[in-house]
């Protein structure tokens, strides 16, 4: 749930109290962008957190807990909490609601999923521990080749250029002594485990799955994106930036891989933020409050980056319209996953998925709220839920770790999926179309010289004896 929907959904929830006892539910909120960052303190904003009037209404945890400095916050780390705070409001009677977001942590909150590693340092700023965020830094090409030496059934399922699960494989294997390969398997085989992990923790549970018409959820992103600049978006990332980022930005050390600043909208300002820091602090000013007015003032036809503040105006823009493009691909990819990693979940412990329709927000009663609570009620009273959850059919056969090679585009494809979408693509048809015609002049010019070499040329004559 996210924006005025989630506020409405948290008040109406409140309203209905009586009907379902929710009035003794707590919220476990997690964050909606990847890596967590809602965990960080600040970027309130950008971060879409919620807001105080809802954390009223309602507990939330898991939100601005984590300095922002920090970055080996890991979803080991994440779940260790998160499921330390589920076991509290179980032991209080209570029901604890998991909203998202990133769906990788939800995974690790459902099933039995993650590997324990050795007991790493502490979380503090500055000086990066994780041996994981060290082996990163590695060339890719020497990093699976160290793994394929100490787990190459691990190594030949991931990508040679997928740095983060490479490292992340030989990190465990390092901190074990066993190879990351046999763990997975080893939680495959656990009783309620499979394919894609181990066993199912919290047999009753069950998924809500709020999903739009992509026009619909597209305009609303949009739409989203320019609340966040009317309630100070570029404000709150200058004095973020300033405050954290400006000095790593200067020593030609800043990392938009990990931690807080790996969320979606900050670095898609990274220019803007470094233009706008050698603006004087007048003009900073006058770029947050009068930014329309100054783009006619300073963008005169054919001069439109004629001035530093036209042209930091402008990085502006193109940051606002990264921030939109970014976000639309992440929505596509949330519901990608829950497509692939939910609904057509192999094995028996997948909880139901029921699916509620919010396209229109004028329906939210009728589509969203009153469907919610009636499932909700059924599981707690340990009823059939009056609505079917939702159902995909699963190709048991699929290999999702198969690896291949495309000699003819020179690279290495993970997945039979991903090996079928790679074969039907624009680049894969391209070079096979030009393998084809190169084939094809081959072979004409090998015909012509046989042709050549089987006549004579003209004029020629026999010799006289």
């Amino acid at each position: 749930m996210k924006g005025s929907a989630r506020a409405e959904n948290c008040c109406a929830w409140r309203e209905e109290q009586g009907l379902v006892g929710l009035h003794r539910v707590c919220m476990l909120r997690w964050a909606t962008c990847s890596s967590l960052p809602q965990v960080y303190k600040g970027l309130d904003i950008i971060t879409n957190k919620v807001s105080p009037q809802e954390q009223r209404l309602c507990r939330h945890h898991m939100i601005s807990f984590v300095d922002p400095l920090v970055s080996n916050y890991t979803v080991v780390d994440f779940r260790d909490k998160a499921v330390a705070l589920i076991e509290d409001i179980f032991a209080r009677d209570k029901i604890p609601i998991v909203v998202g977001g990133t769906n990788y942590y939800i995974e690790s909150l459902l099933w039995k999923v993650l590997v324990n590693t050795k007991e790493k340092s502490s979380l503090v700023s500055g000086t990066v521990t994780d041996r994981k965020v060290e082996l990163e830094q590695l060339d890719a090409v020497d990093l699976h080749r160290r793994l394929s030496q100490v787990d190459p059934e691990m190594a030949a399922k991931l990508h040679p250029n997928d740095k983060r699960k490479v490292a992340r494989s030989l990190q465990v294997f390092e901190e074990t002594g066993i190879p990351h390969s046999e763990i997975l398997q080893q939680q495959q085989e656990e009783e309620g485990g499979g394919p894609l992990g181990g066993p199912l923790k919290y047999p009753h549970s069950c998924i809500l799955w709020l999903h739009a018409d992509q026009a619909a959820l597209d305009q609303r992103l949009d739409q989203r994106v320019d609340d966040m600049l009317a309630a100070g978006l570029l404000e709150e990332l200058r004095d973020f930036h300033q405050r954290y980022n400006q000095e790593k930005v200067t020593e030609n050390r800043q990392d938009y891989q990990h931690g807080i600043f790996q969320s979606i909208g900050f670095k898609e300002f990274h220019e803007y933020l470094v233009s706008e820091g050698n603006c004087s602090p007048e003009t900073s000013a006058l770029l947050l409050q009068k930014g329309d007015l100054l783009c006619r003032l300073f963008l005169p036809a054919g001069l439109e980056t004629s001035t530093p503040i036209a042209e930091t105006f402008l990085l502006s823009k193109h940051g606002i319209q990264a921030l939109k493009q970014v976000s639309k691909r992440y929505a596509r990819r949330q519901n990608k996953w829950v497509r692939n990693r939910f609904l057509k979940r192999p094995g028996p412990n997948v909880p139901p998925v029921y699916g509620l329709e919010v396209s229109d927000l004028l329906r939210w009663e009728d589509d969203v709220l009153k469907p919610a609570l009636e499932i909700v009620e059924s599981f707690i009273q340990g009823r059939k839920p009056p609505v079917e959850p939702v159902k995909m059919e699963c190709d048991v056969n699929e290999n999702k770790r198969s690896r291949r090679v495309c000699e003819l585009c020179s690279r290495v494809i993970i997945g039979d999926r991903e090996w079928a979408a790679h074969t039907q693509s624009k680049a894969h048809l391209h070079h096979l179309k030009r393998k084809k015609l190169e084939a094809a002049g081959h072979a004409a010019e090998t015909v012509r010289d046989s042709r050549s070499a089987e006549t004579p040329g003209k004029g020629s004559s026999m010799p006289l004896s």
